[in-house]
């Protein structure tokens, strides 16, 4: 992903959590700006706080190193975030996951598929509290 399209996505995400009443901000430059590895945005609502990690694609899988994944969780362990992984494909909506539910790859790499993100990944709503899903098998007519 190049630093331009990095970028708008991580202000579009921002903007989405804000637009969703989080209090919300985007760390300039993650890790590059300072020594310690930071996450993309915090985001919190006084109930749920998250650290993520943003990435996008054009339709290929999106991979993260297992360090950036680690320095994550730390940073959300640390911080009392959750550490979320979210994903946005082009034309599609963001996905979210917990690093424990990603592919590890043999290379010890991260990798969501676009395929995994639309029937795996919490759905921006979901995120937020503004919706929940129901499994088949929870569903009781």
């Amino acid at each position: 992903m190049s630093h331009a399209k990095g970028d708008r996505v991580e202000r579009e995400l921002v903007n989405r959590l804000d637009g969703a009443g989080y209090a919300v901000m985007r760390a300039p430059a993650s890790g590059a700006a300072t020594e310690r590895e930071l996450p993309d945005v915090l985001a919190g609502n006084g109930d749920d706080f998250y650290a993520i990690e943003a990435k996008s694609s054009s339709g290929d899988p999106i991979y993260l190193t297992g360090e950036e994944v680690e320095a994550l969780v730390f940073f959300a362990r640390n911080f009392g975030a959750k550490p979320r992984i979210g994903v946005r494909f082009d034309r599609e909506d963001w996905y979210f996951f917990h690093p424990g539910d990603c592919y590890v790859t043999d290379g010890g790499n991260y990798r969501v598929k676009k395929e995994t993100a639309l029937s795996d990944g919490i759905d921006f709503d979901e995120l937020t509290g503004q919706s929940s899903r129901t499994q088949l098998d929870e569903y009781e007519p």
